[in-house]
This record gives C-alpha cells, structure tokens and sequence, in this order.
C-alpha cells in the first residue's frame, strides 16, 4: 500500500521498465558514450611533448638542436645557424663548433657563452650571415674580427677609411721610429713614479727628426741628468709625417690608455748654441 500523501510518478515507473527491457535484448542506446582510447598518433604526440618538457628543463629552459644555435656573448643572447658560425673553416668560431675541439662553456639556461663583447658580436653575425661590413663602430669590430679570425672581415675593415689611416698610414710611421711603443710605457712608468702626492706629474720628452739633431739632444740631455730630470728620447726617423705629427701620436696613444695628458714646449736653461724649443716638449699627466 502507499502511504497516505505520497504520489506515485508513474513516467519514471514507465521509463525504467523500458530500460530494464532493452537491457534483456542487448539495447544500451540510452546509455551515455564511452570515450573512446586516444588514437596512436594522439599518443606519440604526447610522448614527444613530454620529452621536449624533459629536456627543456634539462637544459634549463634552452632548446637547442643540432643544426640552432643559441649563444650567450658577454650578456648578449644571439640564436643562429651552426653553419652560419662555421662559414669560413679557419675562423675561431668555426673551431668552436667543429665537434675536434671542446665546445664553450654553457650559462646557467644551456646556451654557450663567449666571455667577449656582445655589443660587437652582432656585427660579426651579420658579416657571417649576409657579408655586410659594418659602417659603425669599425675599430672595436675591427678587434673582434681578428680575435675571431675572421679573415675576410679583417681584409675589408682594413680598407675602410677609419682602419686604413690608423692601420696602414699612422702604424707604418711609427714603425720607423725607433723603440717608439717602448718609450710610451717609459713615459707613464716615469709619470707614475712621480705622482706621489702630487695632482700633475711632468714627463720631458726630445723628439728629433733628422739624424744630424742627435747629437744636439744628446748634450742638452746631460744638463737635464744635472738637474735630476728624467727625459725620454724619440726618433730620428725617415718619413714625411713632422715632429708635430709625432707629438700628436704620443698624445692620441698615451690617452688611449686612459691617461689625462697635455703638451708643451720645454725651454730648456741657457747655455746651448741651439734652441731647445726645437726639440724639448713637456708631457703633463693629470691624475685629479
């Protein structure tokens, strides 16, 4: 009997009846679809995402492969082709990555890091990539291209106008004159010597051109050894560049070192049947 209140839902004794019938005679339509198992090509898929999570965490977030790759220069992140580094064989870089020697060290993110300047380093990849000889900062690229031994590069930069006056037209005189990078460290060793509790310290300096000059300057130097000064001696040479052009290389090398420096010309007592003016300049360092 039913209770009293209580209704009875004669759709849903209807509809489980139906279900418990079609159940007898193999009919499941009702029921809801199994999900089928994913197909072969679903599964490799993620196999390989899992390996590619695996080894990126491996390699600490870097995902290089044999053919990428990813270079930390001093700082600078870069991504290239490994045949790109390895276009010119007697290049360093090239050598790097020839798989006959040790590859670079890599950065904490699996990239491999060349203790270089990475400002520069692009100017290297583009001439690599496309032969495109950079226009700015030519002297810095100029180091980097022979520290890489890029040859090529080298031979170009060599014709520009910044490297070609420094390289073929300023070092060639230099060269002709004797002990000339020699006598620049003399220069700062004595200016150093004498900075000792002093805001300037005063290097003289007789530059003589011509070979009859020596001897001149050799007599005023002894009167310079009388009055405990400490002189350094340039030239002669035979080459058109003056003593004023050799005046301004002392100055541009001394100050490439990241000294302070001035000149001027040097009187030197009376005495002499010659003017000293001629050849006696006084180099003065700055150092606050």
């Amino acid at each position: 009997m039913r209770r009293p209140g209580c209704k009875r839902d004669h759709r849903t004794e209807r509809s489980i009846k139906r279900r418990q019938a079609r159940s007898q005679k193999g009919d499941f339509s009702d029921c809801p679809p199994i999900t089928p198992e994913p197909q072969e090509g679903w599964k490799k898929k993620m196999s390989i995402s899992s390996e590619c999570k695996a080894l990126r965490k491996q390699n600490g977030g870097s995902l290089q492969t044999p053919q990428i790759v990813e270079l930390n220069v001093g700082g600078e992140l870069f991504t290239t082709m490994l045949a790109t580094l390895k276009k010119y064989p007697n290049s360093k870089l090239a050598t790097m990555f020839s798989g006959s020697h040790p590859k670079p060290p890599t950065d904490a993110e699996g990239r491999y890091f060349i203790d270089r300047p990475g400002v520069y380093f692009k100017y290297i990849l583009e001439y690599l990539r496309s032969n495109q000889v950079p226009v700015q900062d030519v002297q810095d690229v100029y180091k980097e291209a022979i520290f890489y031994d890029i040859e090529p590069l080298i031979k170009q930069l060599e014709d520009s106008p910044q490297i070609f006056g420094e390289v073929v037209a300023r070092k060639q005189f230099l060269a002709r004159v004797p002990s000339y990078t020699e006598n620049i460290e003399l220069m700062i060793r004595i200016a150093r010597a004498e900075a000792v509790a002093s805001r300037q310290s005063s290097v003289v300096a007789c530059v003589v051109k011509m070979e009859e000059d020596v001897a001149k300057c050799r007599d005023a130097l002894h009167s310079l050894d009388a009055y405990k000064k400490s002189a350094v001696t340039f030239g002669p040479w035979k080459a058109s560049p003056s003593i004023s052009d050799l005046l301004d290389c002392i100055k541009m090398d001394i100050e490439a070192k990241g000294y302070k420096i001035s000149f001027q010309v040097y009187s030197l007592e009376k005495g002499f049947l010659f003017k000293s003016s001629n050849f006696f300049y006084k180099f003065v360092f700055t150092w606050w």
